[in-house]
């Protein structure tokens, strides 16, 4: 019997109580190594705390049945994409009434950048130049570009176009294995020292409109065409804009602009002959091996791929500047490229001494589908920081009285008990911390005012799963028991009252986070990140550590501070049996 009871020695952190300690100690100065690693030392925050943008777009007027609850929708997910695509942390995209869609837009890394990409249909076409020179007006007196697309150029300025359009469109390296069956993919190149600057538009191409994949070659220019390029001054921000609305129609002749190497230069551009919508990815990618630094990689599908093999053959044919490629985004000129052979296969590759965020800026625009409806930038405000800063001060003052209340009714209840209880917050409150700016990186999490309310809601949480525990301990203590076996039978009946709460308050959270938008999946998910911490916590801490200290004198003799003196919890002194022994009387009878 002995040794059965020997063999059944309790398991887990009741039998080896220093390995579970060891194992959340070990979880924390893992996780707090890992924000010095990675440099993430404080929590991103969100826009009421950090400030940012705030930007109200309407649908413009004139669509009429368009503007509709799923079209509203779907805008709502195609600009989270765009904005959350260039990493932006926390930025929030909603509906408001039948026509207006909010955007909220933190202050950091790239917000600038989402910012220009929130409002823009991203329609991409693919034009053949028919002329191209300087972006500044041409002077009295110098000649227009001719009917068969050549111009001459004003003084200091060549015809030939942007530094950009000395590129070639050559195929790479893989054509030769098109014997094999391989897909075949050209690339797009130009020889610039500078990119073009980032597009303040995001989206995948998704045009609308001609793009047949015509191989015309009329490259005439009407004469109402040569006044608009001769008059236009793309370094003047109305006229360009103008010019690059007007260019929005993919089934006529237009004039354009494009920044590219650092300038803006002017475009004569033919009919649209390869629709965006007929890419179907993009993506930004580091070329080591033709050198050619950071690139953006298209892909075509079936069709369009049929009509970039036909219109690279085309143009190959004719001379510059007709052989140019344009890549019109929004009726801004991205590249124009030469083409010098036909390039087969569904693929293609822009390049030209891209940056990194340039590169992925275009990959994005190109990435996510263009929008179902027009706005209009309603109203765009600029959030300060202040007001939230006032309002988390005030917050977390709010906080520290509440903690300091708890722990003060800690000390005063359960005395030496509440060492344990405080030890098991503290632990808690690094393994939050940590783990909140880990996961600014990981998940783009950012911490902004209801977050922090859940936070210090969830004081409360973990404090009343010491409570239960403890009053389970106090329970086996009335009946009778010592220190150790009240410990190890109170523990299951704390256990399951702890889960059961737990996981109702989980739950909550579950729910909010899934049916709320907005600031308040913060608060949601706060919430539910900490009551799971909870559960750890008591589980590998405040368990294990209650086990340990039941071993010592202090709290195994029921010192009266240490928060289980049998006085003061009302133990009685257990009955005492008295054993009849015969009397000498009755032994003599016997």
């Amino acid at each position: 019997m002995a040794a059965a009871k020997k063999g059944r020695r309790p398991s887990g952190s009741q039998g080896y109580p220093g390995r579970a300690l060891a194992v959340i100690l070990i979880a924390l100065v893992a996780l707090t190594g890992g924000i010095f690693l990675t440099g993430d030392r404080t929590p991103r925050l969100g826009i009421d705390l950090a400030g940012g943008v705030s930007i109200t777009l309407t649908a413009r007027d004139g669509q009429g049945s368009a503007v509709n609850k799923a079209n509203m929708n779907t805008a709502v997910n195609i600009i989270s994409n765009r904005v959350n695509g260039l990493g932006v942390s926390e930025a929030e995209v909603q509906t408001e009434g039948s026509k207006n869609i909010i955007v909220n837009i933190p202050k950091g890394t790239n917000a600038d950048q989402a910012e220009k990409q929130v409002n823009t249909t991203a329609k991409m076409y693919f034009r053949q130049v028919l002329a191209a020179g300087a972006g500044t007006p041409a002077p009295a007196g110098t000649p227009t570009p001719s009917a068969s697309g050549s111009a001459t150029p004003s003084p200091g300025a060549s015809s030939t176009a942007t530094p950009k359009a000395t590129g070639s469109a050559t195929s790479s390296p893989t054509a030769s294995s098109s014997a094999q069956g391989r897909a075949v993919s050209g690339a797009l190149t130009s020889s610039v020292d500078k990119a073009p600057t980032p597009l303040p538009s995001p989206s995948a191409t998704d045009g609308t409109g001609a793009a047949s994949g015509d191989s015309s070659t009329d490259t005439s220019i009407p004469a109402d065409l040569q006044a608009k390029y001769a008059a236009l001054d793309c370094t003047n921000v109305k006229q360009r804009t103008a010019a690059q609305e007007a260019a929005g129609d993919p089934t006529k002749k237009v004039v354009t602009c494009g920044d590219e190497g650092g300038a803006w230069n002017k475009y004569v551009l033919g009919p649209s002959v390869i629709d965006g919508k007929r890419i179907s990815g993009a993506n930004a990618a580091f070329d080591t091996q033709q050198g050619n630094g950071w690139v953006v990689n298209l892909t075509f599908d079936s069709k369009g791929a049929g009509q970039f093999t036909s219109v690279t053959s085309n143009l190959a044919s004719q001379q510059d500047p007709n052989n140019r490629f344009a890549i019109v985004l929004d009726g801004n000129v991205q590249s124009a490229p030469a083409v010098h052979e036909a390039l087969p296969g569904g693929s293609a590759q822009i390049s030209g001494s891209f940056k990194q965020s340039e590169a992925q800026d275009l990959a994005n625009v190109l990435k996510y589908g263009s929008l179902p409806l027009a706005f209009d930038i309603s109203d765009k405000t600029t959030v300060s920081a202040a007001l939230g800063g006032e309002q988390l001060h005030g917050g977390l003052i709010a906080g520290a009285v509440g903690l300091a209340l708890v722990v003060l009714y800690m000390f005063a209840y359960y005395r030496g008990l509440s060492l344990v209880a405080i030890a098991s917050l503290l632990v808690s409150a690094g393994l939050t911390y940590t783990i909140m700016c880990l996961l600014g990186r990981a998940i783009g999490f950012a911490l902004n005012l209801p977050a922090v309310a859940g936070a210090i809601v969830a004081i409360g949480i973990t404090a009343d799963s010491f409570i239960v525990f403890f009053e389970r301990i106090r329970d086996e203590l009335r009946e009778g028991r010592s220190l150790q076996p009240a410990v190890a039978r109170g523990w299951p009946r704390a256990r399951r009252t702890i889960l059961v709460s737990d996981f109702v308050s989980f739950l909550a959270a579950a729910v909010l986070y899934v049916v709320t938008v907005g600031k308040v999946r913060g608060f949601a998910f706060t919430l539910g990140l900490t009551t799971l911490l909870d559960v750890a916590v008591v589980f590998l801490f405040t368990k294990p550590l209650m086990t340990i200290l039941a071993r010592r004198k202090f709290f195994a003799d029921g010192h009266k501070w240490s928060g289980l003196n049998p006085q003061s919890l009302g133990v009685k002194a257990p009955l005492r049996r008295v054993r009849r022994t015969p009397s000498s009387t009755e032994t003599k009878e016997a």
